[in-house]
């Protein structure tokens, strides 16, 4: 059976129908849709099993990976290991970037899925509609034609009783009502199919909800990832880091899921779309127990398929034809007779004009175009929007399983390198005052007391050059910066300290006094002196 008009597989669905279907045994199975095959089910499953075994693949990857990091010694020099250092980062931030990539490709995904369900459940339900507007347009005219044959019709037998042949032309019109009403009786097909197509729209857009639900909360869960690796590398947090390892490689684990099930859900509804003709009138015919030609008038809905209600639908509009004429003989030979009658008589033709009018709008109803447009959208829902939707959440599925196998192998090694600094900082000696230990805020010491100045200072003996004066400098003092401060605080206000030239002192002080400074402008004129006369003579 070929395909519906206005629908027509697409080129997507025609190359995973090609996909190799084969079970557990290798051996080869049908690509047509079946569903409750134990060997199309085991075809599936194998192609499941396919991520399966790039999950596997990864985890060795991993593995070995991380034991080469942590068995194997690092005795590159210093600018290798930033060069390496460098490339994991970079690494990292590449992993992160193509993952948020997915991520976006993910709610493109879900959202295309998403409207092709959404489609899906809008065609059952007008479906559904359809079919209950038919019965009970079906069930009001035949109780309305009922209640006419007992009510007016009878009526007027009893009141044009005396004319025999106006008895016969009421009895045949009585006949004739009945048929009708018999013959519109029969026209409802679904028989136990009465509702399925609400039932089944609201199964699907139940498991939709949670399947969108599920998806959403699965991106969530890798952007957030993403966005805290992305700072505890920038801040160099290391216990953030380790956390974001653990957590992508239990995202991992669900990306490599969802794309098994990806997978098996993308070959499985290709080999649906490629011929759905065939899967949906055989189990609609096996669940409702309807003919295959009203299935096939439905489905096909073309000028060649015959249709299976014309002849009961002929029949009813030529009844209502002969009902309608003898009515109108009625009014003109029983009314100037039997002036009663006419009440009766309207009151009929009254009812004939609705019937003619529930059964034009019946007939629409039972015409294949508009049951035929609801199964066609319901396709164009389910096989375009829902087929590329799923194929993008597969390539989501995949970027992000690829990405966090990235960053499992990578993150480790750059949380070690913030270990290594900050060991790189506690080697240092703590007399540097360059050191971040330096800077920190000084401590008390208890058990002794630092380095002291002497006793005394006096001047220098030896000022006749500038040899002397680079011999008598004092060597600059290592101490900290903290013992600095308190010398110089402790002499800061002797005049004694002050009268001492500056180039004696074994500490620079915090600041130049007058005193100060005229001490060390005179005895620099007394050094200059003798060294000027001497180039001078």
């Amino acid at each position: 059976m070929g395909s519906p008009q206005g629908y027509r597989a697409s080129w997507w669905t025609f190359l995973l129908h090609q996909a190799p279907h084969i079970n557990f045994q290798l051996e080869a199975v049908g690509s047509e849709f079946a569903p409750e095959d134990w060997g199309y089910q085991q075809a599936l499953l194998f192609l499941a099993s396919i991520s399966g075994l790039c999950f596997a693949i990864s985890l060795v990857l991993i593995c070995v990976y991380l034991i080469r990091f942590c068995c194997c010694s690092h005795e590159d020099d210093e600018e290798t290991k930033t060069q390496k250092v460098c490339c994991v980062t970079w690494s990292c931030v590449a992993a992160v970037i193509v993952c948020c990539a997915g991520i976006g490709i993910g709610f493109y995904g879900n959202s295309e899925t998403n409207d092709g369900v959404y489609q899906v459940t809008y065609s059952l339900l007008n479906t559904n509609h359809t079919l209950s507007s038919i019965d009970t347009l079906v069930s009001e005219t035949v109780e309305l034609l009922s209640a006419t044959v007992r009510g007016e019709l009878t009526q007027l037998e009893e009141t044009l009783s005396p004319r025999t042949e106006l008895v016969a032309v009421v009895r045949n019109t009585r006949r004739q009502a009945e048929a009708v009403a018999q013959t519109l009786d029969g026209i409802p097909f679904w028989g136990e199919a009465r509702g399925g197509p609400s039932i089944l729209a609201e199964q699907v857009g139940y498991l939709e909800d949670y399947r969108w639900l599920a998806y959403i909360l699965l991106l969530l869960l890798d952007l957030i990832i993403c966005l805290f690796t992305l700072l505890g590398l920038a801040k160099q947090i290391k216990w953030l880091v380790i956390v974001m390892t653990v957590m992508s490689f239990l995202v991992l684990i669900l990306s490599w899921g969802s794309m098994g099930l990806e997978t098996a859900a993308a070959v499985g509804l290709s080999d649906f779309c490629f011929e759905p003709d065939g899967y949906v009138m055989n189990t609609t015919q096996a669940k409702t127990g309807l003919s295959p030609e009203i299935l096939q008038y439905y489905l096909i809905c073309s000028q060649d398929i015959f249709n299976p209600f014309q002849q009961r639908l002929t029949l009813c509009q030529r009844a209502l034809s002969n009902i309608h004429s003898q009515l109108y003989g009625l009014e003109r030979e029983a009314i100037p007779h039997f002036p009663a009658a006419e009440k009766n008589i309207l009151s009929v033709q009254s009812t004939l004009n609705t019937t003619e009018s529930n059964f034009h709008h019946l007939v629409a109803l039972l015409n294949c175009r508009g049951l035929h447009k609801d199964y066609v959208d319901a396709l164009k829902g389910l096989c375009y929007d829902g087929m590329e939707g799923l194929l993008f959440l597969l390539l989501f599925s995949f970027l992000s399983a690829l990405s966090f196998t990235t960053a499992v192998c990578s993150l480790p090694r750059a949380w070690k390198r913030f270990q290594n600094r900050d060991s790189d900082y506690d080697d240092m000696e703590d007399d540097d005052p360059f050191t971040p230990q330096a800077r920190r805020p000084p401590t008390v010491r208890t058990g002794g007391a630092g380095p002291t100045l002497p006793g005394s200072y006096s001047h220098c003996s030896s000022w006749g050059s500038r040899g002397s004066l680079r011999l008598s400098a004092p060597p600059i003092s290592n101490a900290p910066v903290s013992q600095y401060m308190s010398q110089s605080a402790s002499y800061s206000g002797s005049p004694r300290f002050e009268s001492v030239p500056l180039i004696d002192r074994h500490s620079p002080p915090p600041s130049y006094s007058p005193s100060m400074r005229a001490s060390y402008v005179g005895a620099s004129e007394e050094v200059d002196l003798p060294y000027q006369t001497g180039i001078l003579s």
